[in-house]
């Protein structure tokens, strides 16, 4: 759990401590890849991560992946100049994607199906205690200390977290046979993902749709990924087994995953913005404002891992999930900003409705796989929960953007964003972001239908284990 915090801190506690690099450095122009480096290396690692681990033993890869995002925090903290800063993120994220992929899939290895669910409630509620510690640890530590005692941070948690991993799973079985490692297919899998990352960040960015930059890099991911489906169809030793996109099972949860991430990552961005643009609040008080959300998640973990380890079956407490996210969604965009138990009520019922989900779904498949793909199946969960958000935060913001156009607030990209921040709104311009808002908080509720279709078409089938 402590390496699930680790990885899961780091992209919350950086963002505070954005405006004091950015004024250390003076540049502007790589900032927001600060955080964005870092969530692309971490999603792209993923996958691989999963397939080592289920070749060479997942204790050699969470050790590995603990030990570079370490030495990576070093980088981070002692970078001269914004590049250094950037590279050092990437290669932090390479060594995220370790940590958070093969914690998750060492659960498999240990717990019995039916109470894996209590335990990725566990790991879910260290997702919200970031969410919530994260903000506060960089703000007081880039205010009294530096920006850079965010990574050196990391330093004693990091080493700690080795330590324990390197004892705790010394009887962890290695795998005896010999492995192959598909090279030219993780090469396909960096090109293809990485490019299409890019390209969703970039859109999330205000870049258009249409600009050069983002159609060479979307252009680049579909043959890159055109390439690595087919290479994977002919090798030994597939990085990706392609079958387990024909088990049912797996397919319908990654399906609901992707959707239940693509809301709750979006409503991070949103909600803060929502009510930072219509009030004239502070960054601080819109920062508070996601709180409910933070606090439901838990609740909604640990309620349905205990479920699950009570009943043996899955599917309620996924399609529970699944129904209350569109009902909550629609609450919030009826609920005004100003009403904050009212709206904190509904957001409240969103953490609880991706709180059913995530941890319970990743229980789901890996109940449906068989036991040496447990890894790859982890780290393929994994895979679908990230490009959920940042399909969800690309999306969104471009339809932020243009539908905030179309009422008339004509600017563009950051100089619009910036503009609902600064200074307090008219009656005017209140109107027309409350509506804006609402129409787009109602889109995101008739997006959420389609990972309840995928839940309701989930097998329901009793998880093995202890009674």
């Amino acid at each position: 759990m402590l390496a699930i915090f680790l990885g899961a801190l780091d992209q919350t506690i950086v963002a505070v401590s954005m405006p004091a690099i950015s004024a250390q450095f003076n540049d502007v122009g790589l900032l927001a890849w600060v955080i964005s480096g870092y969530m692309v290396a971490m999603t792209v690692a993923v996958p691989i991560y999963g397939k080592l681990g289920d070749l060479y033993g997942r204790r050699r890869m969470i050790l590995t992946g603990t030990a570079l995002f370490t030495l990576a925090s070093i980088f981070c903290a002692l970078a001269q100049n914004m590049e250094q800063l950037v590279l050092a993120r990437v290669l932090q994220g390479i060594g995220a994607g370790g940590m958070v992929s093969v914690s998750q899939a060492i659960i498999g290895d240990f717990v019995p199906p039916r109470e894996r669910g209590r335990y990725q409630g566990y790991f879910s509620s260290m997702y919200a205690l970031a969410s919530v510690a994260g903000p506060v640890l960089g703000g007081m530590l880039t205010e009294y200390l530096s920006w850079r005692w965010v990574f050196w941070l990391n330093l004693p948690l990091g080493l700690t977290a080795w330590w324990v991993t390197r004892r705790a799973l010394r009887s962890l079985l290695v795998p005896t046979h010999k492995a192959q490692v598909d090279y030219l297919g993780a090469a396909l899998l960096i090109l293809g993902l990485g490019s299409l990352l890019l390209g969703i960040t970039l859109i999330g960015q205000g870049q258009p749709w249409d600009s050069a930059q983002v159609a060479s890099l979307l252009g680049c991911a579909l043959i890159g990924l055109l390439l690595f489906v087919l290479h994977e169809q002919r090798v030994a030793e597939p990085l990706l087994p392609l079958k387990l996109f024909a088990n049912r099972t797996a397919t319908l949860c990654w399906c609901t995953i992707f959707f239940t991430s693509f809301q709750a990552i979006s409503l991070t961005m949103l909600m803060p913005l929502r009510y930072q643009s219509i009030t004239g609040a502070g960054a601080d008080s819109a920062a508070l404002h996601l709180l409910p959300l933070a606090i439901g998640l838990p609740i909604g973990a640990y309620c349905g891992g205990r479920l699950t380890s009570l009943t043996g079956r899955y599917k309620p407490q996924i399609l529970g999930g699944a129904l209350l996210m569109p009902f909550a969604i629609v609450g919030m965009a009826f609920s005004p900003p100003q009403a904050a138990w009212f709206s904190g009520m509904f957001m409240v019922l969103t953490g609880i409705a991706s709180g059913l989900q995530f941890p319970t779904s990743l229980v789901a498949t890996q109940s449906a796989v068989e036991p040496r793909d447990i890894g790859v199946a982890t780290s393929t969960t994994n895979l679908f929960r990230s490009l959920g958000g940042a399909m969800g935060v690309a999306i969104m913001s471009t339809l932020l953007l243009a539908m905030l156009a179309q009422g008339g607030l004509s600017l563009a990209g950051d100089a619009l964003l910036g503009s609902l921040q600064a200074g307090e709104p008219t009656a005017a311009m209140q109107a027309e972001l409350l509506l804006t808002f609402r129409n787009l908080l109602l889109g995101s509720a008739t997006v959420s239908l389609l990972g309840l279709t995928a839940a309701l078409a989930l097998p329901d089938r009793q998880l093995r284990g202890r009674q």
